[in-house]
């Protein structure tokens, strides 16, 4: 049996979802994007010629949820399907769009630059229990305007697997669409076989800017999953109470729906978000707290229930160090997120309320990852009964070391995590050196590097992709890209 948690009850969900109808259509939206309110317009909302905001009718909202998918897959580089985006799978993918790197010779944070970029990314293809690849972090050795399709160009490079991505401007997604096109050769084959998935956020409370709203729409046009990431803040920009802000966020994220499917009834989204708390103390969004972890089960609980496969921020850590604090945040969420069946699960490697990412921290989040999957799988018995036959062969053996039923299923039923996880005994942890988790998570880091392989990504096609890059960049004004290994 799958074991399973869960926040709300089926009436409590029902009510939250029929107060952000009313608010959707009563109060409405602010849209600050013209084809998005004329493609709400054109298709029954209203428009108020004072206030300028859209409200959206029950029925519309209603419509575009049963347009959408249960689920969807994704496919890597090399066309080959990597996630099941349905029912109670749950996938793991770092955390996205961090300004700083945890730097692990000083143990401070700094700006990141291309080979930050390129050694993360290269880590990322080596963890097993991390399915998809994230643009995890800004680099800032390059112009702004190209930040955006530059993470995905190296991305798609040094890493085979599938990339969540977003843009924060509206002309970097032309070229972020075409450098899919080069990896999967058609648009057809790319919406058959999507390789990203772009975030698309929301401004609370209940606002689409300009940009992501385009962001959406060009999304939609071309089948590219969207995540929605609605952020209401608890006691800040949102109600105080958890219930009032899940209401918010599914109005907010129920808004986005509406605007993708009447863009492409039936295009693939993700019922997500990055919702927190508030801590008026510091003024600050903790993405470990409870409060934060609780919000984000409960609306995937809600996009279940409304049949919509889900997503959260979730699994990350506030902490500034590869500590303590970072353990018991990032260990929690993620067990929290493998209960409630969260199918998308964006977060590890991250630490300072998503602005740092660390390279050190990737590699423990990827064996509590690894640990989170093999508790879903749950307790069954594997030729358990009757259980006499192995009892009298260890009371005449002395033990099972070697019995035929245990070695058909220890690798099955017991997880081995790597060497980051301390499990010698105090000997012998003395004898190899009495490490620390973050002496061990950098010796781990550096093994990842120096046996990574390169993308089995067609040599045309990365030409292509540098190519493409490469004009860009000249566009804004650099010569040449920044060197790379």
């Amino acid at each position: 049996m799958r074991p399973r948690l869960q926040f709300l009850e089926k009436d409590l969900i029902e009510r939250i979802v029929s107060e952000a109808l009313d608010l959707l259509a009563t109060l409405g939206l602010n849209v600050q994007n013209d084809n998005a309110v004329a493609l709400l317009a054109d298709n029954g909302a209203t428009v108020d010629s004072k206030t300028g905001r859209v409200a959206l009718p029950s029925q519309m909202v209603l419509d575009a949820i049963d347009k959408c998918r249960s689920g969807f897959a994704l496919y890597d580089v090399l066309g080959e399907q990597t996630h099941d985006l349905s029912g109670e799978n749950v996938h793991f993918t770092p955390g996205s769009s961090g300004i700083t790197v945890l730097d692990p010779e000083t143990g401070g944070m700094r700006t990141p630059t291309t080979a930050d970029f390129v050694d993360f990314t290269k880590l990322t293809s080596r963890m097993d229990h991390i399915e998809a690849q994230s643009t995890a972090f800004i680099c800032q050795d390059v112009p702004e305007p190209v930040q955006d399709s530059y993470r995905l160009f190296l991305c798609l490079m040094y890493c085979e697997k599938p990339v969540v991505t977003g843009a924060f401007t509206i002309e970097s997604y032309a070229l972020m669409r075409d450098m899919q096109l080069a990896v999967r050769g058609s648009a057809e084959e790319l919406a058959a076989k999507p390789l990203t998935i772009f975030s698309v956020c929301p401004t609370a409370p209940l606002k689409w800017s300009d940009v992501t709203a385009q962001n959406l729409l060009d999304c939609a046009a071309d089948s590219v999953p969207v995540e929605y990431i609605s952020m209401p803040l608890a006691g800040f920009m949102g109600p105080v109470t958890l219930v009032g802000s899940l209401v918010q966020h599914t109005a907010e994220t129920l808004s986005g729906v509406v605007l993708s499917q009447l863009a492409n009834p039936g295009c693939p989204v993700l019922y997500g978000g990055s919702p927190a708390s508030f801590d008026i103390r510091y003024e600050t969004t903790p993405m470990g707290a409870v409060e934060t972890q609780m919000i984000d089960c409960a609306y995937a609980e809600i996009g279940k229930h409304l049949g919509i496969p889900t997503q959260a921020y979730i699994g990350l850590s506030d902490a500034k160090a590869l500590d303590a604090q970072a353990g018991l945040e990032s260990s929690m969420g993620c067990t929290l997120a493998a209960l409630c069946g969260i199918n998308s699960v964006s977060g590890p490697g991250m630490l300072d309320f998503e602005s740092c990412v660390s390279a050190e921290k990737l590699v423990v989040d990827n064996e509590i990852c690894g640990l989170v999957q093999r508790m879903v799988r749950g307790i069954e018995p594997k030729e358990d009964f009757p259980a006499r036959p192995h009892f009298e062969e260890m009371l005449e053996e002395g033990h099972l070391l070697i019995a035929d039923h245990t070695r058909k299923h220890l690798r099955s039923e017991h997880y081995f995590p790597g060497p980051v996880i301390e499990r010698a005994n105090l000997s012998r942890w003395r004898e190899e050196g009495s490490t620390t988790v973050g002496e061990r998570a950098r010796q781990e880091v550096r093994r990842h590097l120096e046996a990574h392989e390169p993308s089995r990504l067609p040599d045309d096609v990365k030409r292509s992709l540098v190519e493409m890059m490469t004009a860009e960049a000249r566009r804004h004004g650099m010569d040449e890209l920044p060197e790379r290994e």
